[in-house]
């Protein structure tokens, strides 16, 4: 039986299928966009701009923050997200990366 050795992997390829992973459901990448054009957002308000539940926000806001693409602190009640620039400017790179190397073995 074959099992799925994701360490045998460089570190760098795991950490950025892993940020990509965190992206792919349109709640995450609507909540990307919305907090790269705010700077930074509550939670209440993110709510109020997508077609959820305040706990399914919280969820998907819980994922980007665990994948480190986010960052959040509480404020009294308010918890309080913002894009973690340094991962990031990472995770572009790394994106413009693998768009080339796609781009070399296709006829795009």
């Amino acid at each position: 039986m074959a099992f799925a050795k994701n360490t045998d992997f460089p570190k760098e390829e795991i950490q950025f299928a892993e940020w990509c992973k965190a992206l792919s459901h349109p709640a995450r990448l609507s909540i990307i966009q919305t907090l790269m054009a705010r700077k930074e957002c509550i939670c209440g308000d993110l709510v109020l701009d997508l077609p959820l539940s305040q706990s399914t926000v919280s969820q998907h806001l819980k994922a980007l923050k665990e994948s480190g693409l986010i960052q959040g602190e509480v404020e009294g009640a308010k918890s309080k997200y913002c894009i973690n620039k340094k991962n990031m400017k990472i995770f572009m790179k790394m994106m413009g990366t693998f768009q080339e190397s796609i781009k070399e073995g296709c006829c795009l």
